[in-house]
């Protein structure tokens, strides 16, 4: 029995995941396999990174189901690089969640996680099988950011204090590969319009249960409680990232309904919760000028002629940033949450900061999804019982507390959580 399976090992992301688990610090308390579809990858991946004969092999089609199963009853946790995940995804969750098997995977495909959520939710739950999508830069800083804004208000303010409004600043510096452009063209080629636009609704990942209609999209941003202004403008993965928040909320709100305990009330965000989230510009032109670029962007990629030709130039799966661009990048994000007023108290304003050092969207994308896995795998017996009982969840909703001391302790990340008393006044830090 392998304990932690990286499924996709030879492509670029897989192979960026495999060396940070096969030298992870931990590595003597867990057994480690790669899978791909090609024998002669594998073992070239091997030599490459220098992995001993303790890493087992699996060659596995992941467009045959059979080949998928028998694989999946050998081992206890995937993490799945596979992508595009509407293409290759499904096979891989079915087999999980048919044999108690935990799975995690890179996606930002909500389309796709909808539908495994409609499909898979309850069998993964009746296995207790825990399977987290997005569990990486796609969607753990927005996800953590949030729910480390409300573990703060809570502290402070008392498990009885809802969240009104909640809203993450990204700065980013990081480079796309190959099998990221692909993900993006097979959405607008080969997923229904219907299944996009279902995909994209605010509420479509929060099993069932909706809230209050979000902010309304902006062409330009400002963060509270910034000084000198913060401004920006609409950011790609906003979408991804809000589904999956509000599907953190969506479980919490279940849960502290039907177990009203004092720590499923501390996870709830409260009823009125509002999220939104931007891309930090220079300067609130710039903020504009941004959105309507991602605007244009998106309407030049429904256009066959132009998605072609972009195709042609654009970088191929197997490609992505060198190794310099891995190290010089970097993502902070700072979340701004604010409490409905809670009596004569008044509202409570809280800050959570995140900061990765190294390349989002592939080299940090590798820490995160790995921790995520080893919190599974090592820490179990700590994670709250929403995770220990199964079911399709999030990064939050599951792992919250633990992959934040574990991203901490991987030296990648910088996370700080405080108090935001008043302008001019100071901060009262938690963490």
């Amino acid at each position: 029995m392998t304990d932690i399976l990286v499924l996709g090992a030879t492509g670029y992301t897989g192979q960026l995941i495999t060396q940070y688990l096969a030298n992870h610090s931990e590595r003597s308390s867990f057994t480690l396999g790669i899978a791909a579809r090609s024998q002669t990858k594998l073992v070239e991946v091997k030599r490459k990174l220098r992995l001993d004969d303790s890493v087992r092999e699996f060659t596995v089609d992941v467009t045959r189901f059979e080949q998928v199963d028998h694989i999946v009853q050998q081992v206890k946790v995937v993490v799945n690089a596979v992508g595009p995940y509407w293409r290759w995804g499904t096979p891989v969750v079915r087999a999980c969640a048919r044999h108690g098997v935990h799975y995690v995977d890179l996606s930002g495909e909500t389309h796709w996680i909808r539908d495994i959520i409609l499909e898979y939710d309850y069998l993964a739950a009746k296995t207790h099988s825990l399977i987290i999508p997005a569990a990486a830069f796609d969607s753990v800083p927005s996800d953590l950011a949030v729910y480390l804004s409300n573990r703060t208000l809570k502290a402070l303010a008392g498990p009885d204090t809802d969240i009104d409004e909640s809203i993450s600043a990204y700065r980013i510096k990081g480079a796309v590969s190959g099998g990221t452009l692909s993900t993006i063209f097979s959405a607008f080629e080969d997923v229904p319009r219907r299944k996009l636009r279902e995909g994209s609704e605010e509420y479509s990942l929060s099993t069932g249960l909706k809230g209050p209609k979000g902010p309304s999209v902006e062409l330009s941003y400002t963060l509270p409680f910034s000084v000198p202004p913060v401004h920006g403008g609409a950011y790609f993965m906003g979408g991804p990232n809000l589904c999956v928040v509000r599907r953190t909320w969506g479980l919490n709100q279940l849960r502290a309904k039907e177990n009203p305990s004092q720590e499923a009330r501390i996870r709830s965000y409260g009823p009125n919760f509002k999220y939104q989230e931007f891309m930090v510009t220079s300067s609130k032109i710039s903020g504009i000028l941004l959105s309507l670029g991602l605007a244009f962007t998106a309407f030049c990629l429904v256009i066959p002629p132009i998605r072609w030709l972009l195709k042609k130039i654009m970088p191929q799966p197997g490609n992505g940033p060198s190794e310099q661009q891995l190290k010089n990048g970097f993502f902070d994000v700072t979340n701004i949450t604010t409490s409905v007023p809670l009596g004569s108290k008044g509202r409570t304003h809280v800050r959570t900061h995140i900061r990765g050092n190294g390349d989002p969207g592939y080299g940090l994308a590798a820490v995160m999804i790995s921790e995520a896995a080893l919190a599974i795998f090592l820490n179990h017996a700590e994670l709250p019982d929403v995770a220990k009982e199964g079911g399709v969840l999030t990064p939050a909703s599951a792992l919250g507390d633990v992959l934040t001391r574990r991203l901490e302790a991987s030296g990648k990340f910088l996370i700080e959580s405080e108090v935001v008393l008043g302008p001019g006044d100071e901060s009262r830090k938690t963490r």
